[in-house]
């Protein structure tokens, strides 16, 4: 039995950890949820859940039953071949969904494992879809959540189809610049979660050409790298380095 004490505490981290207190709720839910709404979703949210780094917190196969999002951390989703090859297939951060893929067979398609220790919070889907009924907004949120990850999806493929390396991964560390700047944290300097073979994988790019890119773009001034720091320091360059590739 808790005593007092243990109980308070108890109260204190639940309510701290409840989603209409959480400073990435307009990231994760719908903006205007009324007072009982929210009550809605905290009682079913399990919220702040612990993994620790390199921890999975499901493996492709097992079956779906809920989505997650990320309260705190860095997770990496893959897919591992018959010969054994891991391919990376997104990189997650904070007020992001992760388990969508897993909606329509019903089973998730990926493994997803922590890059640093991290929590998550846990959306059970059926119980989630039926309350999306009662909610118009919840229902209108998912949606466009579900279509952003098409539009990622669809962005990955443009990575990989018509970009050569440099252009590439001047696009993925803007984007990740962009997610952070979101956070609000800063846009210039972020510490890499993730490997430069991780980077590769996800890129299509081997590791040795993520390591000469990065030590060129450096060259030319237009960041600086120290071990898995990185400071942007000509994010205009990179940005024009982005549009030359789309307009040639």
């Amino acid at each position: 039995m808790l005593s007092p004490i243990q109980l308070r505490e108890t109260g204190l981290k639940q309510l701290r950890h409840a989603c209409s207190n959480c400073s990435l709720r307009e990231l994760c839910l719908p903006v205007g949820l009324s007072p009982d709404e929210m009550r809605q979703v905290d009682q079913l949210v399990t919220q702040g859940r612990p993994i620790k780094r390199g921890e999975a917190l499901y493996r492709a196969g097992e079956p779906f039953h809920s989505l997650y999002a990320v309260r705190l951390g860095f997770f990496k989703t893959s897919i591992v071949s018959e010969d054994g090859r891991e391919q990376v297939t997104g990189f997650h951060m904070n007020g992001e969904l992760i388990g969508m893929d897993a909606i329509s067979t019903e089973h998730y398609t990926c493994d997803a494992v922590a890059l640093e220790d991290s929590e998550v919070c846990e959306w059970p889907f059926t119980e989630m879809e039926t309350m999306s009924r009662r909610i118009p907004s919840l229902q209108r949120h998912l949606y466009r959540l579900m279509s952003r990850e098409i539009v990622r999806d669809h962005g990955v493929m443009l990575l990989l189809g018509n970009m050569k390396a440099e252009e590439r991964i001047a696009a993925f560390l803007l984007n990740l610049s962009q997610r952070f700047a979101l956070r609000g944290y800063s846009q210039h300097s972020f510490h890499l979660r993730m490997t430069r073979e991780e980077i590769g994988s996800y890129l299509g790019l081997k590791l040795e050409t993520v390591s000469r890119t990065l030590s060129r773009f450096q060259d030319q001034g237009l960041l600086r790298v120290q071990n898995r720091l990185i400071e942007l320091k000509d994010l205009d360059g990179l940005k024009q380095l982005m549009n030359s590739c789309q307009s040639s």
